[in-house]
This record gives C-alpha cells, structure tokens and sequence, in this order.
C-alpha cells in the first residue's frame, strides 16, 4: 500500500521559510512526476511545484524564485524549500506522485504565514 507522509509545516511569520518534506512508502512501478499542491480557504488546489522523473522542475509563478523543489530517489522523498513567505502562501500543502495509473496524495500540511 503506497503512502505519502508529509511533514515540515507550521506558523511562520512573513519572510521566513519552512522546508516540507514527503516521504513516500510502499511500490510504486513508474512515477511520472512528484509535487507539491496546495489549497487555501475557499480556493481550488493549485500546483506549487513539481519534478519529472527527468528532473524537470516546473513552478507556479505565483513561487518562483521562492520555493525550490527537490528529490531524493534514494529516500523516496520529496522537498519543496520555501523561503520568502507570503500571507497569501497559507495553505494546506499536499504531496502528490503522478504515475501513469493513479494519483497518489498525501493528507497534507498546514502552512500559515502571519503578516
């Protein structure tokens, strides 16, 4: 049974940074891609972040320059660095692995960003 465990949230203030971390357990045959997703209150989950298996990065505009995302194939976990934060980054963060037959999700992190 495949999980995605993530940690690193929490409260920081405005231009702090936080580190998310998703690790990810059990068999998995191809993975296109893994990320990160998130949703504030009342808005619709939104791509923050992603990276092919290729190693091809992919940012939300809203985050580039801020947020860097990476891979550890060894530790089957994925990170998304976040520096520079914004009130409007609060969100529930969301891990996500793309394959070709399912998409996987973890239960997500809640970041909040105080001004």
């Amino acid at each position: 049974q495949v999980q995605l465990v993530e940690s690193g949230g929490g409260l920081v203030q405005a231009g702090g940074s936080l580190r998310l971390s998703c690790a990810v357990s059990g068999s998995i045959f191809s993975i296109n891609a893994m990320g990160w997703y998130r949703q504030a209150a009342g808005k619709q989950r939104e791509l923050v972040a992603a990276v092919t298996s290729g190693g091809t990065t992919n940012y939300a505009d809203s985050v580039k320059g801020r947020f860097f995302i990476s891979r550890d194939n060894a530790k089957n976990t994925v990170y998304l660095q976040m520096n520079s934060l914004k009130p409007e980054d609060t969100a529930v963060y969301y891990c996500n692995v793309d394959s070709p037959f399912w998409d996987y999700w973890g239960k997500g992190t809640l970041v909040t960003v105080s001004s």
